[in-house]
């Protein structure tokens, strides 16, 4: 199925592991031009070259950022088009904000996670909107949680973060929709990346039980009976950027293999 990307350039936020890897693969194997960023340079180099390893004749360039940070954002955004052109479509994500009560959430813990976790996403947008909406095409899809739907125990900090994100992202949608430009959420589910890994971690430790039961315990929640594989997010993801999806816009997408109670 041509998705119609094809020399589209493509910018995958926090992409040298986890759900951002697994994303800026499945693009550069549809031919975009894809660029790839994060804040350690080592994991970087490896990404970039699997990355490239996949690419179906697009372009794959890698930049080491700090998405807290709103000048290493805009010289990532101004780099990118340097080099690969306009951004056309942006995927942003970012890693979690760190798990923990109401009581365990400091005002620096709530602090980093509000810059980390949504300004992130607002400083990557604002910085590629204006080229979107002189050519009259843009995709951009931001990697939430399904706790859009339910708050997820434990997570404080996320829960909270994630609809602020998800606000923003649905008022911003019906602003841009003129310009040939949509803009949706993409709510992961348990997945098997090293963050699901970290916070399931947590979880056992606040249970009193092993990370080997936590994750025996999260797949029994899960109709399915399994984890997602990062893959199978990140093909989500690329069918949102794609022409097919082109009247989906203002959407929170849940994808958990079922696990969500609410509609």
């Amino acid at each position: 199925m041509d998705l119609g990307i094809a020399g589209k350039v493509a910018l995958v936020g926090a992409s040298a592991n986890g759900l951002g890897l697994a994303t800026a693969e499945r693009f550069a194997m549809e031919g975009c031009d894809v660029a790839i960023c994060d804040v350690n340079a080592a994991a970087l180099d490896a990404a970039r070259e699997r990355v490239a390893g996949a690419a179906a004749g697009g372009r794959v360039q890698g930049w080491q950022v700090d998405l807290r940070d709103a000048s290493s954002i805009e010289r990532l955004v101004s780099s990118v088009t340097e080099e690969l052109g306009p951004v056309d479509i942006l995927v942003t994500n970012s890693g979690g904000p760190p798990p923990g009560s109401f009581e365990d959430s400091t005002d620096a813990k709530w602090q980093l996670s509000f810059e980390l976790t949504f300004l992130s996403a607002v400083r990557l947008i604002r910085g590629v909107l204006p080229g979107m909406k002189e050519r009259k095409w843009g995709r951009i899809v931001n990697f939430t949680s399904r706790a859009l739907r339910e708050p997820i125990p434990n997570l404080m900090l996320s829960n909270a973060i994630r609809l602020a994100v998800a606000g923003m992202a649905k008022t911003l949608a019906a602003e841009v929709a003129p310009y040939g430009i949509t803009v949706n959420n993409l709510g992961p589910g348990p997945t098997s990346t090293d963050r699901a890994l970290e916070l399931a971690a947590a979880r056992a430790a606040k249970k009193g039980i092993s990370l080997d039961d936590e994750l025996k315990a999260t797949e029994s929640r899960i109709p399915r009976g399994r984890m997602a594989r990062p893959e199978e997010q990140a093909a989500v993801a690329v069918f949102l950027a794609s022409e097919m999806a082109s009247h989906i816009t203002g959407a929170g997408l849940i994808v958990d293999g079922g696990e969500t109670g609410s509609l």
